[in-house]
């Protein structure tokens, strides 16, 4: 009989079998001596390949929400030639257009992936945050295939973060353990190690670590914008590419403001949800469970206002002018809410009683309301006006300003239809410009509405990979054989991706003063957040007061 030391050594040992290379396979591909360790990935054409690189150690028990700690190093050469496990996510309870396998699921998830050019030195590098809410996604998902940017010269990392109640759950319990006496934006600070783990080891694969581009959709955007306010993510990149990124209140971690529960709060009560004594208790749940029961629970993952991490509300952040100083490219779909209609309210019964509610809410500012999104079309007016609250406002204020900093900063509308989504009353919904982005419009994911393999198709990819590659290569977007896509700037420039790329000035015009006057009086107020409480969900909107004009 083992003994149980013996056999915990003999598993240990298998385990390391298991992840290391056989020298005779490591001849036939590449290696790589980073600082980090050896790793051995896999050749792809004129690229080099490694996935499920860790570049932090594993969160679990005690470590369990604690900042990433370094990973432990490893003997010989890592096979890093499978995706990583993706972080715990909730069980989807029903099928949507993004439901997808995120594939197994451990709490030891923090890797990275890249596809650099085989024969890369000093290459830009393009950083990956995917979306999800900050409840779902993973690294391994077709849609972030990095191979056609990579193929443009851009070394392309992707990463997993620790997501829901593992990554974002702020407690009294988890400050008093802190240094810093905070608690919260794990997932965030997962996010700020894998860009320092690229500052210290894409040297070794090609990368230029002062030439960083980090970039993400809805909450990978939502992310972008975290970072841009850290002040521990500082000097970690260069550039910045912002998708669908929504600016919203963000809860304070100790303080109830702005119609939300301090984040500390949220956590005790969890707790309590979950009928858990204490963090001792939550740290022995089964993560899967946990992750579950939390999302039953209704726990939103967000990040906390902690003044370290972050350290005030992202406008604030952004008023001041402390935020990275950076060029951004940023954007937003013309159909965002067509597949994400929970955010928006049901129609009213009638035009009439349309008008009146928006009367009501918005005071001196309905008939502006109203002109934006009139009772004519109710339908339409409510999912403008829901996407154009979250996102539109939110690119625009990106580049306004970033342009008032002196950065180079690039508006996108995307508004590209095709059949199957447009049967479907999807145009241009939410996410859908990523598989342009990326050029993976042939592996579309299973619920999604296919794309045609039509030339049109391809031909607007190609323009679109050569925008976000060129931008990540110089901070200026340019494509080949399609239109100079001019700055912001003082002509309120941008991009329109419809059937094909056409730059025009002044989007939306109105858009952004409303929803930017809505934010400032709700924030003088104090008691009222801004997300997609706007139109019909909208409470009465405070007086002018102390706000002023909106800029």
């Amino acid at each position: 009989m083992i003994s149980g030391p013996a056999r915990r050594l003999l598993l240990t040992l298998a385990a390391a079998c298991l992840t290391m290379v056989p020298p005779a396979f490591a001849d036939q591909a590449p290696v790589v001596n980073a600082p980090a360790g050896a790793v051995m990935g896999l050749t792809q054409g004129p690229l080099n390949v490694f996935k499920g690189i860790p570049y932090a150690a594993p969160p679990v028990g005690k470590l369990r929400w604690k900042p990433p700690q370094p990973a432990a190093p490893w003997q010989g050469t890592l096979n890093t030639t499978k995706f990583g496990p993706a972080c715990y996510q909730p069980t989807s309870k029903f099928v949507t257009i993004y439901t997808a396998d995120p594939g197994p699921m451990s709490e030891d998830c923090l890797s990275l992936n890249i596809w650099a050019p085989a024969n890369a030195h000093n290459a830009p590098v393009f950083f990956w945050i995917y979306g999800g809410a900050l409840w779902g996604g993973s690294s391994r998902d077709s849609l972030y295939d990095g191979a056609r940017l990579a193929e443009r010269g851009v070394v392309v990392v992707t990463i997993n973060y620790r997501l829901g109640v593992l990554g974002w759950l702020a407690h009294p319990e988890l400050s008093a353990e802190s240094s810093l006496h905070i608690s919260g934006n794990y997932g965030l600070l997962d996010q700020i190690a894998a860009l320092k783990w690229v500052k210290h080891n894409i040297g070794a694969f090609g990368g230029d670590p002062g030439n960083v581009t980090i970039a993400g959709e809805s909450a990978g955007g939502l992310s972008v914008l975290y970072l841009m306010a850290s002040p521990e993510a500082r000097g970690l990149f260069a550039k910045a590419i912002a998708e669908s990124a929504y600016m919203v209140s963000t809860p304070l971690l100790k303080q109830s403001k702005y119609g939300m529960m301090s984040a500390e709060e949220s956590g005790v009560e969890l707790a309590k949800a979950l009928h858990a004594k204490d963090i001792a208790a939550l740290r022995t749940m089964d993560p899967a469970t946990l992750t579950d029961d939390a999302a039953a629970a209704r726990f939103l993952p967000f990040g906390a206002v902690d003044g370290h991490t972050l350290p005030g509300q992202l406008v604030t952040v952004f008023d001041k002018g402390e935020e990275a100083h950076v060029p951004v490219l940023a954007g937003f779909n013309s159909g965002e809410i067509r597949s994400l209609r929970i955010l928006a309210p049901k129609v009213p019964a009638s035009q009439t009683a349309y008008e009146k509610i928006i009367r009501a809410n918005y005071g001196d500012l309905a008939d502006e309301f109203l002109k934006l999104y009139p009772p004519t079309n109710m339908e339409e007016s409510i999912l403008a006006t829901t996407r154009d609250a979250l996102y539109g406002w939110t690119a625009e204020r990106m580049v306004r300003d970033q342009t008032r900093l002196g950065e180079p900063s690039y508006l996108y509308f995307f508004d590209h239809g095709y059949p199957a989504a447009d049967d479907a009353g999807l145009h241009a919904f939410h996410a859908s410009e990523l598989p342009f982005v990326f050029g993976t419009i042939d592996r579309s994911p299973p619920h999604w509405p296919a794309i045609p393999q039509m030339p049109a198709e391809e031909k607007l990819s190609n323009a679109m990979v050569d925008y976000w590659a060129s931008f990540v290569k110089t901070g200026h977007p340019a494509a080949k054989g399609a239109p100079a896509w001019p700055a912001f700037d003082a002509t309120a420039a941008y991009m329109h991706f419809a059937d094909v790329p056409r730059p025009s000035t002044h989007l939306l015009p109105g858009m952004y003063q409303l929803h930017e006057e809505v934010m400032c009086r709700r924030r003088a107020a104090g008691n009222i957040a801004w997300n997609w409480n706007v139109g019909l969900f909208s409470p009465p909107l405070p007086p002018k007061g102390l706000c002023g004009t909106a800029p």
